[in-house]
């Protein structure tokens, strides 16, 4: 019995207690542990060892517990807690199974389920705690046979000292192994506890350092903010300094201009701040200003030199204009705004300097004019002058200054009209005039003085609008007579000396036209300065045109005189024959022919242009001189075709003119015509 009892504690030892035969079903899905390895039950140790030694029954079983033990088959993982349907106590069991009853403690649980904790039989057994998933599966054996089968299965072999005594080498060497392994763990340990440490401090420094990047970033922030609202203040305040030398030391030209307006940019932009408030602008300004006088001393000294160059021999004055100034008047304007006494003074320089350059050119350029061969045609060259006296001199070669042979009609228009027509034809140079040898009428200087006048005239006036753009009209036109008042003078001098001594009053009525034509054309390029000069050009013309139409009625009205010397003559034969003719006569032709002229150049003159009165004289002195011509006449009936073929004549010969006060002058005589064929 105990034989049996304490092999059957043993397999008990080396399996935990199993159910009653009852409940083996309910333990077939019993898991494996993961580890390979039954756990002990204490409880059930503690119960057999107190019935094999009942004097041991207060020893722990503990110990026994680990002691090897060896892997029944269909062992699976220990079992922690009862499963619920154990209804019966492990000793009620057990007495089931041995066929006797075990002695219980006084104060023992009585058909009571075992925990945790209970006490059976004075111990205080800990059950380990089975989960309803891990059960054991005895295949229809019983426990006895379960246990004894799983013996045989495995037998304990237990070794004998030799074999301890052969494995010792390997355990010392374990041993050794191990005490190794314990160094270097603790020098692993005490790497950890420096890495640990270090890593603390790294921790720190990294901490430090987040909130180091916490604060930079804040400041970035700031400045950025501080950035945004004063970078465009300093950007105004602070001149590159690259602008600055260029602006002291390098030449004039566009990257020149660039750096000046950028930095007169700042200029403005400082001086628009309130020192007072900004520390900045109160240190920069006294630089500034030394910048600002070095500036203004190196754009004098350009606009000095360029001056210098218009009094060069040859300079063209309007490429020098366009190059120089017109391209560089924003430094002249920098000059103005910050230095106008010396902007005054530069523009007085440049006054002078064209002052004498246009008198200068336009001088040379009246005496290459003077050098021309002009027709003079004097006081011999009206209508009523008595051609028989003249003799060989009929045709007027010696009314010209030159003593080259020349015929021309001083009463004929021909082709001097072209030069009012065509108001395109190019100007005579200086060095051409001087090599001409051709005969000119006098309206041929005058054309080519004054256009070149007048183009001079609008190119300055408009490179002074220009270039003085901060003066109004007013200043600029008392500037400009400053430079041309002398050349206008000039000017009318010559005028006078190509009207003054002429009895041309198809030239000086040409002239008339040439100048009106200039005023029309200032006009319209909206010059005024030059419109003074050309009135007074006029009123040399206007007045000697009239002198002149004047002495051609004065011919008239003395050849009218001299009709009873006419009378006396007719009393011979040849007197009477020549009397009694009825062709026109050949004042008429002169007469026709003069009209003609002053008609075509007044297709386009108004009522209040002297032209009018003046033909109206003329006309009726002309009229007055055929009366008495034809009171010479005895028969009635040739004096009145004398008088019509005459005025016939002067129908045809103006008859392809136009104009209102050519279709006066034709209306009037067809009436006269017609009056005196009629009769």
């Amino acid at each position: 019995m105990s034989n049996w009892l304490s092999s059957t504690w043993h397999h008990t030892h080396q399996a935990s207690s199993s159910p009653p035969p009852g409940t083996s079903a309910n333990l077939r899905n019993y898991t494996p542990s993961p580890l390979g390895r039954r756990p002990t039950a204490p409880q059930l140790h503690s119960g057999l060892s107190s019935m094999s030694s009942p004097n041991n029954s207060t020893t722990s079983l503990s110990g026994m517990a680990k002691q090897p033990q060896h892997q029944p088959l269909g062992y699976r993982k220990a079992i922690s807690m009862p499963p619920p349907h154990w209804t019966k106590e492990p000793l009620t069991v057990l007495e089931g199974m041995l066929g006797t009853s075990v002695n219980r403690a006084a104060d023992g649980p009585d058909e009571k389920e075992l925990g945790k904790g209970e006490v059976v039989d004075g111990l205080n057994l800990q059950l380990p705690e089975l989960d309803e998933a891990e059960t054991l599966e005895f295949e229809e054996f019983s426990l006895g046979e379960f246990a004894s089968r799983l013996e045989s299965q495995e037998p304990q072999v237990e070794k004998s000292p030799e074999e301890y005594e052969q494995e010792k080498e390997r355990f010392l060497d374990l041993h050794r192994s191990i005490k190794a392994c314990d160094e270097v763990l603790k020098s692993v340990e005490a790497y950890l506890s420096s890495f640990q440490s270090d890593l603390g401090a790294v921790s720190a420094e990294i901490e430090s350092l987040q909130n180091r990047s916490m604060t930079l970033n804040r400041k970035l922030d700031n400045r950025k903010l501080t950035e945004k609202l004063l970078g465009p203040v300093v950007e105004d305040i602070v001149i590159p300094p690259n602008d600055v030398r260029r602006l002291i030391e390098g030449d004039v030209n566009e990257a020149w201009v660039k750096a000046l307006h950028e930095t007169e940019r700042r200029m403005k932009a400082i001086e628009a701040m309130d020192p007072e408030k900004i520390q900045a602008v109160r240190e920069v300004k006294p630089e500034l200003e030394k910048i600002t006088h070095k500036i203004i001393e190196r754009v004098r000294d350009f606009f000095v030199s360029r001056i210098k160059a218009l009094r060069l021999p040859g300079a063209n004055a309007q490429m020098i204009q366009q190059s120089a100034f017109i391209r560089y008047k924003d430094l002249f304007q920098f000059i103005v705004n910050h230095h106008d006494q010396l902007a005054e003074e530069i523009v007085q320089a440049y006054i002078n300097t064209m002052r004498w350059y246009y008198l200068s050119n336009f001088q040379r350029y009246h005496k290459s004019l003077e050098k021309l061969k002009i027709h003079t045609m004097d006081s011999n060259d009206v209508l009523g002058h008595d051609q028989a006296t003249k003799g060989p001199t009929i045709n007027l070669l010696s009314s010209l200054k030159s003593s080259t042979p020349t015929t021309y009609d001083p009463f004929s228009i021909g082709r001097r009209i072209s030069i009012v027509q065509n108001r395109t034809s190019p100007l005579i140079m200086a060095s051409q005039a001087d090599d001409d040898k051709s005969v000119h009428y006098m309206e041929f200087p005058f054309r080519n003085f004054h256009l070149a006048l007048m183009e001079n005239c609008s190119s300055e006036y408009a490179f002074l609008t220009d270039f003085l753009s901060h003066k109004n009209l007013s200043q600029i036109a008392t500037i400009f007579h400053q430079i041309w008042d002398p050349t206008f003078t000039l000017g009318q001098n010559f005028v006078k000396s190509l009207v003054e001594p002429t009895f041309d009053s198809i030239g000086v009525l040409i002239c008339v036209r040439l100048n009106q034509d200039a005023t029309f054309e200032m006009q319209k390029r909206r010059i005024p300065p030059v419109e003074s000069y050309l009135n007074a050009t006029n009123m040399l013309l206007w007045p000697r045109f009239q002198i002149i139409l004047s002495a051609h009625c004065e011919s008239l009205r003395r050849l009218a005189s001299s009709s009873a010397t006419l009378s006396t003559a007719s009393k011979s034969a040849a007197g009477k024959q020549q009397q009694q003719n009825t062709a026109p006569h050949p004042i008429t032709q002169k007469f026709s022919t003069l009209l003609h002229a002053l008609l075509a150049l007044s297709t386009g003159s108004g009522d209040d242009e002297p032209v009018g009165n003046s033909l109206m004289r003329l006309r009726t002195d002309y009229e007055a001189l055929m009366t008495r011509l034809s009171s010479a006449i005895t028969e009635q009936w040739r004096r009145e075709r004398f008088l019509g073929n005459n005025y016939s004549l002067v129908v045809t010969i103006i008859g392809d003119t136009d104009g209102k006060l050519a279709a006066e002058q034709k209306a009037h005589f067809d009436q006269l015509k017609n009056a005196f064929q009629e009769l």
